[in-house]
């Protein structure tokens, strides 16, 4: 047996998010808006003598501490990107700045909870004519901000949900001239149904059903005939078409046969494209905003029915909802910075498609290099005499692989 390692050939290590630019902006207008909002609080408390505006003025500069870490990641992978002592990139550094971002986020849930079990214990004299407005100005302030961070299709709430599968993509319908029923388009069409062949007429006259066929061809050299039946407006296959959806498909019309070929691009688990670092940052602002609530629905009640243990109760269950959302946090982008496996989906979907046709893959190592990138490291054991670029062509549908370097071992 005989080794050929082979690695990519020189191309880009910038493996940042396609949104990274505009993430950037929102997050540094976000930390100006804190940062106005901070000394306008601090000022006026100083002002008008109310120690809530200034302890909520001090507790806004740690929220504006926390997104600038974020701010500083982005803008430093951004200037970085092309240097080459980061082997892989920067892509990871929204990920190392959103795990620093979860400690500090469970630090702070830790002090909320400690100080609201110390107010269980010590109740303390609340001033509702200052508290209130305060907490009030904290929510806008938050509304605002989560605002102004909205709008980037990567971002998640980051509660560790959105794990959304969707691994196919197919090619749009193909255009065919015909003889026999001029331009025609042959698609595939699973929106919410089992996956058939639709035929559709653009012009010329109409087809009959009976005189349609189309043949499949997967590179295996399977083959599958598919008959067709009448929908009125396009006619469609009548068998369900199994995946993957890559083959030539051969449309016959009375008997004159036209070519062509359908591929799918394979897509990576849905976090694998999610930024991390703005899933931070839009974490820090939905926990302030979620305490400020409780905050808010605590005191009244408090005001209103004389319940006083209200208010540490709303400060407990805001720490609780923050630990549990830096768990999640802290759980994900360690996973990413310890280089686990970020799609099993993915790794068994490489293997079956490197080891359809006889080979082996003896070794393979999948890790995400930045949001929406990944890369792979495979190591084939073959008989024949292909190369690298067979290999290569084969998984070209991985639109998700930035990086790929392939091992060949040729068996004697």
């Amino acid at each position: 047996m005989s080794g050929t390692h082979v690695l990519a050939s020189v191309h880009s290590h910038v493996f940042l998010s396609q949104t990274h630019r505009d993430s950037e902006r929102k997050t540094w207008a976000v930390i100006w808006l804190c940062a106005m909002m901070m000394i306008a609080e601090i000022a006026g408390g100083l002002m008008f003598g109310s120690i809530a505006l200034v302890a909520d003025g001090l507790h806004m500069s740690t929220h504006a501490g926390a997104l600038l870490l974020a701010a500083l990641a982005y803008t430093y992978a951004r200037r970085h990107a092309d240097d080459p002592n980061f082997t892989f990139g920067t892509g990871k550094l929204g990920d190392l700045a959103g795990f620093s971002s979860a400690i500090i986020l469970a630090m702070i849930s830790l002090l909320i909870g400690y100080e609201s079990v110390v107010r269980f214990i010590s109740p303390v004299p609340i001033l509702f004519s200052e508290a209130i407005p305060v907490a009030c100005l904290g929510l806008a302030v938050n509304i605002a901000s989560a605002w102004l961070l909205s709008g980037s299709p990567e971002h998640s709430h980051g509660h560790g949900h959105a794990h959304i599968h969707d691994h196919h993509a197919h090619d749009e319908a193909k255009r065919i001239e015909t003889r026999e029923g001029g331009r025609v388009y042959l698609s595939i069409f699973e929106e919410g149904v089992p996956p058939r062949f639709r035929l559709a007429l653009q012009s010329g006259p109409g087809l009959l059903a009976s005189a349609v066929a189309v043949e499949t061809v997967r590179p295996d050299g399977a083959r599958q005939r598919f008959l067709f039946d009448d929908k009125e407006t396009y006619l469609e296959s009548l068998d369900e078409i199994p995946e993957p959806h890559s083959f030539v498909a051969t449309l016959t019309i009375n008997g004159t046969r036209y070519e062509t070929l359908f591929e799918e691009n394979e897509h990576a688990h849905a976090s694998v494209a999610r930024d991390n670092n703005m899933r931070a940052a839009v974490i820090h602002v939905v926990a302030d905003a979620a305490v400020s609530a409780l905050v808010i629905a605590g005191l009244l009640l408090a005001l209103t029915f004389g319940w006083v243990w209200m208010d540490p109760l709303a400060g407990i269950i805001g720490a609780c909802v923050i630990a549990s959302w830096a768990f999640g946090l802290i759980r994900d982008t360690g996973g990413v910075l310890l280089d686990i496996n970020p799609d099993r989906s993915m790794a068994d979907t490489l293997r079956a498609a490197i080891e359809t046709e006889g080979d082996q893959l003896a070794d393979l190592h999948l890790w995400r290099l930045g949001p929406g990138h990944l890369g792979a490291i495979l190591s084939i054991v073959t008989a024949s005499q292909r190369g690298t670029d067979y290999y290569r062509e084969k998984l070209a549908r991985f639109s998700s692989l930035s990086h790929l370097t392939i091992e060949l071992s040729h068996k004697r």
